[in-house]
């Protein structure tokens, strides 16, 4: 029997106008951005349609894909299509968390709505940078971070790919990785158009404040195994405040996530939320998995034409 994991995507994957037709089309999504608009008390469709300089702040972003990510979950569900596991890359963790059982939705959005806020504070737009480094070992990659550490911060931030590890720090640090990698070798380096240096030290101010806030939030017992960025391991219900507070600062472990899923039988992915930057990591991880992914009408149905 197919195993299906459903994995949720991450902040930068946000585009205007995202899953507009599926929220014409379908009450379930309609109903999960109503309830989202009232938690966050402003309209959150017309922002997601309207206003892309808010969509790209990262206090507005990360419910906004939260919100389009469920909406499409609980459509899925509607149609028959539930998955046996779940992760999420990053701030998709969270959806995971709603699909999986242990978070309730409005929980859920209130607290991305505060995670991106201490995230934003605690990494003003400026103050590091991200690069993606390709087709470089993985030891080479970590030996320049190390070196580069005399200008500051920088470490390996997203484990993406065995073939794409993303860097962040301070600048300076960051910069003088690049160089190291290139001395060393790597020919594709990218810098990434994010507002700050996530998943480093760098937001350990926002780690430690968020820990505080997610005392307050109640979590309940999964009833389906979540894989997650931290530790690439089944999270276990007692862990889950710990591991959301370290995630904020910690790599992001993505490719041995996907191992992890595998292990427990997971043949088939379907990507949730806008874009397929996930369907391509997985192309690179494991060319043979099956892997499908839902954003609007076309590509559901799409899905929906496959056997169950």
């Amino acid at each position: 029997m197919t195993k299906t994991a459903f994995l949720f995507v991450g902040q930068g994957a946000q585009k205007l106008g995202m899953a507009r037709d599926l929220y014409e089309t379908y009450p379930i999504v309609k109903e999960t951005f109503e309830e989202a608009s009232e938690v966050l008390a402003y309209d959150l469709r017309r922002l997601i349609d309207e206003d892309e300089a808010k969509l790209n702040q990262t206090r507005f972003t990360q419910p906004a894909i939260l919100t389009t990510s469920v909406a499409i979950q609980r459509l899925l569900a509607e149609k028959g299509w539930k998955p046996d596991m779940v992760a999420g890359l990053s701030l998709g963790e969270y959806s995971a968390l709603v699909a999986s059982g242990a978070l309730a939705f409005t929980d859920g959005v209130a607290l991305v709505a505060k995670r991106g806020e201490l995230m934003e504070t605690a990494a003003p737009t400026g103050s590091g940078k991200m690069v993606a480094v390709m087709n470089t070992d993985v030891a080479v990659i970590e030996k320049a971070c190390e070196e580069a550490r005399l200008q500051g911060i920088v470490c390996p931030a997203n484990y993406n790919t065995p073939k794409q590890i993303v860097i962040g720090g301070e600048v300076a640090a960051v910069d003088m990785a690049v160089d190291l990698l290139k001395k060393a070798g790597a020919k594709r380096l990218v810098e990434l158009n994010v507002s700050g240096p996530f998943h480093t030290p760098l937001l350990a101010s926002a780690s430690q404040a968020l820990a505080e806030v997610l005392e307050d939030v109640p979590f309940t017992n999964f009833t389906l195994p979540l894989v997650g960025n931290t530790e690439a391991r089944v999270m276990k219900e007692d862990q889950i405040r710990s591991l959301l507070a370290r995630q904020v600062m910690e790599p992001v472990k993505f490719y041995e996530s996907i191992r992890t899923l595998q292990e427990l039988g997971a043949t088939r992915f379907i990507e949730i939320g806008p874009g397929k930057v996930l369907s391509g990591f997985m192309k690179k991880i494991d060319k043979s998995a099956e892997v499908s992914q839902v954003e609007d009408i076309a590509s559901l149905e799409a899905l929906l034409s496959e056997p169950l």
